[in-house]
């Protein structure tokens, strides 16, 4: 993910990467020397990043979590989270492989958008980007 965003232009200095593994930080401290490098959990977001990004100041949040795989509530307190370091408007961008939205709009006031499914990929991929209502520019919620 880290690698693809790199390679789209985005300035490593400005990622902030939550990683569990101690041995992958290692490797992702080495790659990427300028970017700041969390170690722990990412559905403890607000543990893992109070200290590092204020309240809403980030540009985006870019997730491959298997969140599928979490408890509804899990889900939620990931997304609500995500969202609370977000600066008005910024996405919270989940790709996954499930057939269904990783939530059922279960997050009230939140806009979800939903690329097209990528068929090629196997398993199929979709990317889902999640959005406070304050951004004047949303495509809407957008369902399985």
């Amino acid at each position: 993910m880290t690698e693809a965003l790199v390679a789209r232009g985005v300035d490593p200095a400005r990622l902030v990467l939550v990683e569990f593994n101690p041995m992958f930080c290692r490797l992702l401290r080495t790659r990427y020397p300028t970017a700041t490098i969390v170690q722990g959990d990412a559905y403890g977001l607000r543990r893992a990043l109070s200290d590092v990004v204020p309240q809403h100041t980030a540009a985006a949040v870019v997730s491959s979590l298997p969140i599928v795989t979490k408890p509804i509530r899990a889900r939620l307190r990931l997304v609500n989270e995500a969202l609370s370091f977000l600066s008005s408007g910024a996405p919270f961008v989940q790709f996954t492989y499930a057939v269904g939205p990783p939530l059922q709009r279960a997050l009230s006031g939140v806009l979800a958008e939903a690329s097209e499914r990528i068929w090629l990929n196997l398993p199929p991929a979709r990317v889902w980007i999640y959005r406070r209502p304050d951004f004047p520019g949303h495509l809407g919620r957008c369902g399985a």
